[in-house]
C-alpha cells in the first residue's frame, strides 16, 4: 500500500511539473507573441509587460500576484491545493525564463496571429485541466475558480470570464495610451476574447468535477445496486422508483443517483459488477442544490 501511495505520488507530481511545463510554452512561444491580455493578474502583468516592451517585467509581476494568491489558496482551498499550484508556478517561472527564445508563426494581424492565439488557448487550456486534475492549478483567476467552484458548484474554467473584464479593460487602455490607435485596441480585443473561450472551453470539457449528471439504473436487484452506490462513493445516496416494462409486462427498479462526471466512470464499473444485466444511462444536469456535497479540490 505505501508503495503504491510513493508511486501516485510520484505520478501527481510528474503530471503538476508537466502542467507548468506545457503552461509556460503556451506563454513563452503563443500567447504572449500574439500580444493578448490574459486573465486576472496575469492580464494586469502582460498589458504592463506590453506597454513597456519588457519581457522580464511580465515574469516578475507573475511571480509576485501568483505569490498572493497562492497565500489566499492555502487559507480559503486547502494546504496541498496551494503547495501544488506554487510547485506550477516556480516551474512557469523558471521554463519562461531559461527557454530558449524560438517563433513559430508571425504574430502580425495581417499574418498567423490567429493561429498563435488559437493553439496557445488550447495549450493554455489542456495545462489547466492537468493541474486541476491532479489537485492543483496554473495559479491566478484558477485559485479563485477553485474556490468559487466549490462554493458555487460552477465550473471552474467559469470564473475566468470575470476575471477577464477587468484585467482586458486595463490591456486595452495601456494599448491605447501606448499606441493611440482604438481600431488596434478593438483588434487585440477581438483576439483576446478569442484566446479566453478557447482556453475555459477547453478547460470545462477536460476538467468536469464540477459537471453533475443523473445516472438512473434499470435493474431486478435495487437493494444490491443501491448498496453499492453508497459503498462506492461515501456521500452519494438513491432514490428508487417502481417500473413495468411495456413489451415483457415484467416489474422492475429504476435506482437513480447524482454524481459528478468525475465519479461517473468508478461508479459505473461498481454498478456493472454488482448486476452485470442491469441497463444504465445517464444526462449532465442543472440545477443543484448548494447543499450538493462535491470533495474539495486537494
Amino acid at each position: 500500500m505505501k508503495l503504491k501511495t510513493i508511486k501516485q505520488c510520484l505520478v501527481d507530481y510528474s503530471m503538476i511539473i508537466g502542467a507548468g511545463t506545457l503552461y509556460a510554452i503556451a506563454l513563452k512561444y503563443f500567447v504572449l507573441p500574439s500580444k493578448v491580455i490574459l486573465t486576472g493578474t496575469e492580464g494586469v502583468a502582460s498589458a504592463l509587460s506590453y506597454y513597456f516592451d519588457s519581457y522580464w517585467l511580465f515574469i516578475a509581476l507573475y511571480l509576485v500576484f501568483q505569490l498572493i494568491l497562492l497565500i489566499f489558496a492555502f487559507l480559503r482551498v486547502s494546504s496541498m491545493f496551494a503547495t501544488r499550484s506554487l510547485i506550477i508556478v516556480i516551474t512557469v517561472v523558471l521554463f519562461l525564463a531559461f527557454l530558449p527564445e524560438l517563433q513559430f508563426a508571425e504574430p502580425e494581424p495581417q499574418n498567423e496571429r490567429i493561429i498563435l492565439v488559437i493553439f496557445g488557448g488550447l495549450l493554455a487550456g489542456v495545462a489547466k485541466a492537468i493541474a486541476f486534475q491532479r489537485r492543483g492549478s496554473t495559479g491566478d483567476e484558477d485559485i479563485l475558480g477553485a474556490y468559487f467552484a466549490m462554493k458555487y458548484l460552477k465550473p471552474v474554467g467559469s470564473i475566468a470570464v470575470f476575471a477577464a473584464i477587468g484585467s482586458t479593460s486595463f490591456g486595452l487602455l495601456m494599448d491605447f495610451m501606448k499606441n493611440g490607435n482604438f481600431e488596434a485596441a478593438i483588434n487585440t480585443l477581438m483576439y483576446t476574447c478569442i484566446y479566453i473561450f478557447i482556453s475555459t472551453q477547453t478547460l470545462n470539457n477536460l476538467y468536469r468535477k464540477f459537471k453533475i449528471i443523473m445516472v438512473a439504473i434499470i435493474t431486478r436487484k435495487f437493494e444490491i445496486v443501491g448498496e453499492t452506490i453508497t459503498s462506492t462513493l461515501d456521500h452519494r445516496t438513491y432514490t428508487v422508483q417502481p417500473g413495468l416494462g411495456g413489451r415483457s409486462g415484467e416489474s422492475f427498479k429504476m435506482v437513480r443517483t447524482i454524481i459528478t462526471h468525475e465519479e461517473l466512470p468508478q461508479l459505473i464499473e461498481a454498478v456493472e459488477g454488482a448486476d452485470p444485466e442491469c441497463f444504465y444511462y445517464h444526462h449532465d444536469i442543472e440545477g443543484v442544490s448548494g447543499r450538493y456535497y462535491i470533495a474539495p479540490i486537494g
